[in-house]
């Protein structure tokens, strides 16, 4: 069990070293939104979490994580979830259905699934059957942003106050999402996604002055989003590597560097 560490601490962000299946650094009912990209279990060399379990053990560790995240949300709180459509290596695998599925199961209440079309996907190397019907690979080049809600979807609490402009919310309630994918060398972390994802989540469904919570936090892209758009981001982060990472990167940031104000810092 890892001890929970204020990692880094500004009036708009909370960065804390924590394994979320066991935190308690997080007040039960007091999260406006969650949104988030956890492992995909497809043998990404992360730091510290085996990513490369058993199908079986990758679905009891997500039972697990969304019963413990689901404590925390408000009764008109929301989760945005960045997971696969499905899984091909290792076996044919519907990840996105699964996860749903496992999420309604705990109580999560289902709203929509965005289609994420990243648009610089073209790195195709399993074709199965080369132009045969033998055994084809059908393989889509996008990811799923799956939005739960946990018991009523009409939002009552927070400001009331909406920041997102009428191009904005006439081009992102259209449920295929197209940009571009971060990079790994860039940012320095195996997995991470570009702040389009976060930024148009917490814009479509937060209000200005929400708590908005990644309980895998990685480089800490879903912190600064927050912090941007002024709502507060408070990231679980189990690595003490990409801890430092998302820290960088939030000291980093030109435009946060303009905002924020250290009030605590481990």
């Amino acid at each position: 069990m890892h001890a929970p560490k204020i990692y880094y601490s500004d009036e708009k962000i909370l960065l804390i070293q924590d394994d979320i299946l066991t935190t308690r650094a997080i007040e039960p009912s007091s999260i406006d939104l969650i949104v988030t990209s956890p492992p995909y279990n497809v043998d990404i060399q992360y730091n510290s979490h085996r990513d490369d379990i058993s199908y079986t053990e990758y679905l009891d560790f997500t039972r697990a994580w969304l019963e413990k995240c689901y404590q925390f949300p408000k009764d008109d709180g929301r989760a945005c979830l960045n997971i696969p459509l499905d899984k091909n290596k290792g076996g044919q695998q519907s990840v996105g259905a699964d996860i749903t599925t496992i999420a309604k199961q705990i109580g999560y209440q289902y709203h929509s699934t965005i289609i994420w079309n990243e648009g610089n996907i073209s790195r195709r190397t399993a074709w199965g059957s080369w132009m045969s019907a033998s055994a084809p690979f059908v393989i889509a080049p996008v990811e799923l942003i799956v939005v739960l809600y946990k018991k009523r979807w009409r939002k009552t609490s927070g400001s009331g106050i909406s920041d997102i402009t009428r191009d904005e919310f006439m081009n992102w309630t259209n449920g295929v999402w197209v940009f571009s994918g971060e990079s790994k060398k860039k940012i320095g972390h195996p997995a991470p996604f570009p702040l389009e994802l976060p930024r148009r989540c917490i814009k479509l469904f937060s209000f200005v002055g929400d708590t908005v919570l990644d309980p895998f936090a990685g480089s800490g892209t879903t912190l600064i989003a927050a912090a941007l758009l002024n709502r507060r981001g408070i990231g679980v982060e189990i690595d003490a590597k990409y801890c430092e990472l998302a820290k960088k990167r939030i000291f980093s940031s030109p435009e946060l560097k303009q905002q924020l104000l250290p009030i605590g810092d481990q």
